[in-house]
């Protein structure tokens, strides 16, 4: 193999120049077609509009109900409460330590997995299966 040999790994793509004659391809209406909203500049329309008639979300009948005063709850199991380093386990530590992403409205506590430690864990919900596995080895759950 010479030096002169040697062949990029990725393949060099030139950009679309547009309006550069008609020997181009893409000269005079530059791809665009002619005339038309979608040939002006600045034209073009808004992702969901048909051209002013009653769009389809809109056409549809909604359904359900959105409750804005619903909790959103991050949930924490059990193997992930095995991670923490502390002994008095809180959304604080769990954040520092990197095991959640973010608190949301508070954190529920899931019996899922199996606990290995004594833990004191401060939560704002336990499950009744979570509340078992954590006293059955001793330790404590507090109720924010």
């Amino acid at each position: 193999m010479q030096l002169g040999e040697v062949k990029s790994a990725v393949k060099k793509v030139s950009r679309r120049r547009v309006g550069r004659g008609i020997g181009s391809g893409l000269g005079k209406t530059s791809g665009r077609g002619h005339k038309g909203q979608k040939a002006r500049s600045g034209g073009g329309v808004r992702r969901g509009f048909e051209g002013g008639q009653t769009p389809l979300y809109r056409r549809l009948p909604k359904r359900g109900f959105n409750n804005i005063h619903a909790k959103n709850y991050t949930e924490v199991t059990l193997t992930m409460l095995n991670k923490s380093e502390a002994t008095e386990v809180s959304a604080e530590t769990l954040l520092s330590e990197g095991i959640i992403k973010k608190v949301n409205d508070g954190i529920v506590v899931l019996g899922t997995g199996n606990l290995e430690k004594k833990l004191t864990v401060k939560a704002n919900r336990f499950t009744k299966s979570a509340t078992e596995k954590i006293e059955a080895l001793g330790g404590k759950i507090e109720v924010i």
